[in-house]
């Protein structure tokens, strides 16, 4: 029974992108009080199935198992493909390891094509203590956002595109970054 009552809400959050309240769990268990979908969550809890923080909402820790990864293609010529099963890889846990310090945004312009991204790509980006010449981040330079290369040069920091129409550009007023791009996300 709380197995199934587990799916129940996990697929609710699968379908909404958001945890039920307790309306909707009682709905979806049956349940005729919110003491049982309490006594529930705390099992969901307990068994690390969902996070409880500190005003009681519950987000879902581990909702899919993963996919499993099963060996390597050839990228370049073909050759014989060995189907092997070599882990299992959650893209949640992969992608965002550090979800407390990222979030996602939609790619805009192609001034980073030769990077590999592309627009209308999603990448994830991690705010970070310190960020490195040669990292791809996030900046305000002069008021507005955008994606560049990091570049120091002569003690100065500016921002280079990964396109060749594009020139690199360097602050006049203000510079800040605000986060270094950790992965590239695109759907065909």
């Amino acid at each position: 029974m709380y197995e199934n009552h587990k799916k129940r809400i996990l697929s609710f959050y699968e379908k909404h992108r958001r945890m039920p309240g307790y309306q909707e769990m009682m709905k979806l268990t049956g349940f005729k009080s919110k003491n049982a979908v309490w006594k529930l969550i705390q099992k969901l809890v307990d068994e690390g199935v969902v996070l409880k923080d500190a005003r009681g909402r519950i987000t879902p820790q581990k909702v899919s198992a993963g996919v499993p990864l099963l060996g390597l293609v050839e990228a370049g010529f073909p050759s014989v493909a060995e189907e092997e099963l070599l882990d299992v890889v959650n893209f949640d846990e992969y992608l965002v390891p550090n979800k407390e310090s990222a979030y996602i945004l939609k790619v805009k312009g192609d001034s980073m094509i030769d990077a590999g991204i592309q627009p209308g790509d999603m990448v994830i980006v991690e705010r970070r203590a310190t960020y490195k010449p040669g990292q791809i981040v996030i900046a305000m330079i002069d008021g507005e956002y955008t994606m560049k290369y990091l570049r120091k040069k002569n003690e100065k920091y500016f921002l280079e595109p990964a396109n060749a129409k594009y020139k690199p550009i360097y602050p006049s007023e203000s510079f800040r970054v605000e986060a270094v791009v950790t992965a590239v996300v695109r759907k065909y």
